[in-house]
């Protein structure tokens, strides 16, 4: 089993849900690029942006794995990586699950951890020898976080 940077004990904690996906067959690159744009959104926010993603209407940029792809209007690299928003979308609603039926309010979830890593290698047979299947293995924390609503500016009175 692989090791995850998020502690077993920080997840035990009263506001916050964990959902893991093991051996999921989406691409690993795909998944680092997605989880990093995802990284800190709230819940409503994150799953508007993957459900844009599987209708091509808005493009994830790639910042790490950006060589030889097309830029897209205002975000430079990127792509519409369907397959591995669709699972990743199916985790964070599975994380959702878990926060509420572990009675936090799901209207305050923050993503405060998602990761992607490298999962096994399972082989293909065929005819021009053996390739590796893309195995990924994507860990989502969710907290609940009170939404502290920003001071008025106050409004200058003109003198008469």
């Amino acid at each position: 089993m692989a090791e995850y940077k998020y502690s077993t004990e920080l997840v035990k904690k009263e506001n916050s849900a964990k959902a893991v996906g093991r051996d999921l067959v989406i691409s690993t690159k795909q998944s680092v690029e997605i989880s990093s744009w995802l990284r800190g959104l709230d819940v409503e926010t994150a799953k508007k942006r993957l459900n844009r993603v599987l209708t091509m209407k808005e493009a994830v940029p790639y910042k790490k794995f950006k060589e030889s792809i097309s830029h897209r209007p205002g975000i430079g690299p990127g792509k519409f990586p369907q397959k591995s928003s669709a699972a990743i979308l199916a985790l964070i609603e599975g994380a959702e699950a878990n926060a509420q039926f572990k009675g936090l309010n799901v209207n305050s979830l923050v993503i405060t951890h998602i990761c992607a890593k490298k999962g096994s290698n399972a082989w293909h047979y065929g005819r021009k020898g053996g390739r590796h299947m893309k195995r990924t293995h994507v860990e989502i924390v969710l907290e609940e976080v009170e939404k502290t609503e920003k001071p008025k500016k106050k409004v200058r009175e003109v003198k008469k």
